[in-house]
């Protein structure tokens, strides 16, 4: 059991609980060598006596390792202490993007293609050095007080010349953000990666999730077979070019999707430079009688 004050490995010592899940927990701890903080992750016990999840252990701190980028959580190193896998991560100080969703509700349609931008970043990189995310969500994806973003919780990734680590039967990864292909039991690609930043902007710009249901079935089958909403459903004056970014993200097809992140990060870019393009979309009424366009 891990205690506050305790000294891992003659290096790390515990100074707060940071959070606790299903699958581990989370402290943050003093380097005493380089006196910086870091979020220090260990495996439950009773989760590290499964071989499957030792596994994605591994691979979260592989794939991080090899990632090395400012929109990255950085991995500084892994270890064991009292038979508990552990991963070493940089401290980030801020909140995950899904606290942030929870108070704000929703972001405006230039800090939602700040976000998904920085996100581009990170899982270009990622898809360069041949790791597909899998899991890319809000509460896997952390906010500086400077406003950085920074991606994480590499632990379902996959390399993509690597065999699986699940059945094909398992659905790995949470349905809201699942590929059509990857709901099938098909494999991830680096466009799955693209459906699911899609989806992250949708939630963004409107504070819903397109798919809901009462099990991780239930919507996999929604993700499969209903048609994707418009972010309009919600908020009614999404601009256009915004929308279409969207729903070429999410074409049930992979191959109708943007074919790698870099293009969907330069469709990102011309409306980031292009302001009238993020002017809200104007109902007829507006048009006509100048009444306030409804949210």
């Amino acid at each position: 059991m891990i205690r506050i004050g305790d000294l891992i490995d003659n290096r790390y010592r515990v100074v707060s609980l940071l959070g606790e899940g299903g699958m581990g927990t989370v402290y943050e701890a003093v380097d005493i060598i380089t006196k910086k903080n870091v979020a220090l992750k260990f495996l439950k016990a009773t989760v590290a006596q499964d071989k499957v999840n030792l596994a994605r252990f591994e691979i979260e701190a592989k794939a991080t390792a090899t990632l090395n980028h400012p929109n990255i959580v950085r991995v500084i190193s892994v270890g064991k202490y009292e038979n508990l896998p552990y991963m070493v991560n940089e401290l980030v100080v801020g909140q995950n993007l899904e606290d942030e969703l929870i108070a704000r509700g929703r972001y405006t349609f230039l800090e939602a293609l700040d976000i998904i931008d920085q996100l581009c970043n990170a899982v270009g990189l990622a898809h360069h050095h041949g790791v597909i995310h899998r899991d890319i969500k809000p509460s896997n994806i952390y906010i500086t007080r400077e406003g950085l973003v920074k991606l994480g919780d590499f632990g379902i990734a996959r390399y993509s010349d690597s065999k699986r680590v699940t059945s094909n039967t398992s659905i790995v990864g949470s349905a809201h953000y699942l590929a059509p292909e990857v709901c099938k039991g098909g494999e991830s690609t680096p466009r799955s990666d693209i459906y699911a930043l899609g989806i992250n902007l949708f939630e963004l710009i409107t504070g819903h999730i397109p798919f809901d249901g009462e099990s991780n079935v239930a919507i996999a089958v929604k993700q499969i077979k209903e048609k994707f909403p418009s972010p309009r459903k919600y908020i009614k004056n999404t601009p256009k070019a915004i929308e279409a970014i969207i729903l070429k993200c999410v074409k049930k097809n992979p191959r109708d999707r943007y074919d790698s992140v870099e293009a969907l990060q330069a469709d990102i870019a011309k409306l980031k430079g292009n302001p009238k393009a993020l002017k809200p979309r104007q109902s007829i009424w507006v048009k006509w009688f100048g009444f306030a366009s409804e949210d």
